[in-house]
């Protein structure tokens, strides 16, 4: 079942230590089927030297196993909710990447302070509120992603316009139209962290960048009039 988006998950899923964004297991990457409405993620906890195509683990909207011999991603229901609640993004990716980490831990959303965040993300990139002992308690991994969903809504953001956050005390989750690009945005996101801490170290006063720098990198690539790169 769904052979290929096994084999394109599991590519995007190697796609991470090549990137360095995980260590150990610390990290997943799934893939949708929007007309089958089932999805395929990474086992939990299998060391990714030891992966292949076929540990893929295919799973429905409401996080159950469908098929796979292993258990799936105990972050399966936060996908889930995800793909549930999105319908424009095709793949997930979450790691513990470092520097987008500390951000979350730090409780920080990451500001635009330059054209190669704006190039990619509408803004800032949030960080989101630590779950309540009650969310925690109820369904951990559920409830971060209805966590995103709600927050993306209540702050008026665009889940297209930044396919990133922060779950504050946790990490990034980031997405995308399929799992490459997922893993695209999450190596963005880990690259405009670094270069957001470097900036305050340089310059602690610093500002993000003009807003009309912002709009012209975001929209030269995004939108009905992009013109960035070739058609």
């Amino acid at each position: 079942m769904l052979e290929n988006l096994k084999k394109a998950v599991f590519e995007a899923n190697m796609m991470l230590p090549q990137y360095k964004l995980v260590t150990f297991t610390w990290g997943n990457v799934s893939g949708v089927d929007r007309e089958k409405k089932l999805f395929v993620i990474k086992p939990s906890g299998v060391p990714y030297e030891d992966l292949h195509p076929d540990d893929m683990v295919v799973v429905d909207f409401d996080g159950n196993k469908v098929e796979g011999r292993l258990n799936p991603s105990s972050d399966t229901p936060t996908h889930a909710f995800l793909y549930k609640n999105w319908d424009k993004i095709g793949g997930i990716v979450h790691t513990h990447s470092s520097y987008a980490t500390s951000w979350a831990q730090a409780g920080r959303s990451i500001p635009c302070y330059g054209t190669t965040h704006a190039d990619y993300y509408y803004g800032e990139v949030p960080c989101l509120r630590t779950l309540t002992k009650e969310e925690i308690d109820e369904a951990y991994e559920k409830n971060t992603g209805v966590l995103i969903v709600e927050e993306y809504k209540r702050k008026g953001l665009d889940y297209e316009a930044v396919p990133a956050c922060l779950c504050k005390n946790h990490g990034p989750f980031a997405w995308g139209k399929n799992p490459v690009e997922a893993v695209h945005s999450a190596v963005v996101l880990e690259e405009i962290s670094k270069m957001a801490y470097r900036t305050e170290l340089i310059n602690p006063n610093v500002l993000p960048a003009p807003q009309i720098l912002q709009d012209k990198h975001y929209y030269r690539k995004h939108g009905a009039n992009a013109y960035y790169g070739q058609r």
